[in-house]
């Protein structure tokens, strides 16, 4: 196993030097179940805009030496208000209120060092800094039976729930995303979490 030397927080320049390395993460890490993502670099660049964007977004970066090997990141929800107002539609939740924990990616051979219990106490504080008292985050929902599904693959439910964070009855949202082996991109639910800070 290759070891983790650091994980710590990226704002401002650091996030958007480090926004390219995190764009070949995602096409890399997310190829994999449940997401089975093939990836593209320009959907990469037009999903990461937001990151640049945003004055209260943050990259939870995971190294080896001076190696981007892992990394997560957050923003504000309204920062992604296009993407998940309908998922919130009739839910009762402000989204001025809830900072988004987006996707968290880390290489296979760096895994089992307790870095997603890092990405999660980063963003969490980052939140709580800008005066955040919600985060939510999103889990692609997959059947049951898909023919890609491996045999040994364990939800994350379990951490996530120790962490404190629980399903959003309803609060279901769809992002279009081509999967490895389709011709094009198809539709995907994504079930959303949320906890208290």
């Amino acid at each position: 196993m290759a070891e983790v030397t650091a994980v710590r927080p990226l704002t401002g320049a650091a996030l958007t030097d480090a926004l390219d390395d995190v764009a070949r993460l995602r096409i890399r890490v997310f190829r994999a179940w449940p997401y089975l993502y093939d990836g593209d670099v320009n959907y990469e660049r037009k999903y990461l805009q937001s990151y640049r964007d945003s004055d209260k977004a943050v990259v939870v970066g995971a190294f080896d030496g001076d190696r981007l090997i892992g990394a997560s990141t957050g923003a504000p929800l309204t920062d992604h208000a296009d993407d998940f107002a309908a998922a919130f539609e009739g839910s009762g939740l402000d989204l001025a209120k809830i900072f988004y924990c987006a996707e968290s990616v880390l290489l296979s051979d760096y895994r089992g060092q307790g870095v997603g219990h890092k990405f999660f106490d980063h963003r969490e504080a980052h939140a709580r800094k800008l005066g955040y008292r919600k985060c939510a985050f999103c889990s692609a929902q997959r059947a049951p039976d898909h023919p890609m599904r491996p045999d040994n693959f364990r939800p994350l439910d379990t951490f996530w729930r120790a962490r404190g964070y629980e399903p959003l009855p309803g609060v279901i949202a769809q992002f279009l995303w081509k999967d490895v082996g389709e011709e094009g991109e198809t539709a995907k639910r994504l079930q959303f979490w949320m906890r208290d800070l």
